[in-house]
Formats: C-alpha cells, structure tokens, sequence
C-alpha cells in the first residue's frame, strides 16, 4: 500500500473544494467543511506546517475520499 504524500492544510482545503466541500464555518484554528451532496463533513487544522500522516488520512477517511483519488488528484 503507497504511502500518503505530504501536503499542508492549503493544499488539502484544494482538493477538498474539488471534490464538492465548501466552507461552512471556522473554529479557532480549525476550518470546518460540509459537502451538501454526499452530507460528510471534513475538519481541517489550519496552520503552515504540513499535515501528519495520521491526521491526513483521518481527515480523508471523514469526508469520504480514497487515498487512490486523492493521489489522483494530486497528480492533475
């Protein structure tokens, strides 16, 4: 199984756009997402370092996004 690539929060707030989330509120540091066709919702942590692998995958797992399409979308 390939690992997750590293991105920071921007690039995955990106991709989760591109998949149909959109912003539906902010708390403190956190951006809290909301995807109105599949009703998933994504929570990220916004800062500038990069995401730890853990909490990439937890967040993916959340809104419902394989790590094949997201490798995938990456690569576009």
């Amino acid at each position: 199984m390939p690992k997750l690539p590293v991105v920071t929060p921007k690039k995955l707030i990106k991709v989760l756009k591109e998949f149909g989330f959109q912003l539906d509120h902010s708390a403190g540091s956190h951006f809290i997402f909301y995807n109105p066709k599949t009703k998933k919702r994504a929570v990220v942590p916004y800062h500038l370092k990069d995401l730890a692998k853990g909490t990439l995958f937890s967040i993916l797992k959340e809104a419902g996004i394989s790590k094949k399409e997201f490798e995938g979308f990456l690569r576009k």
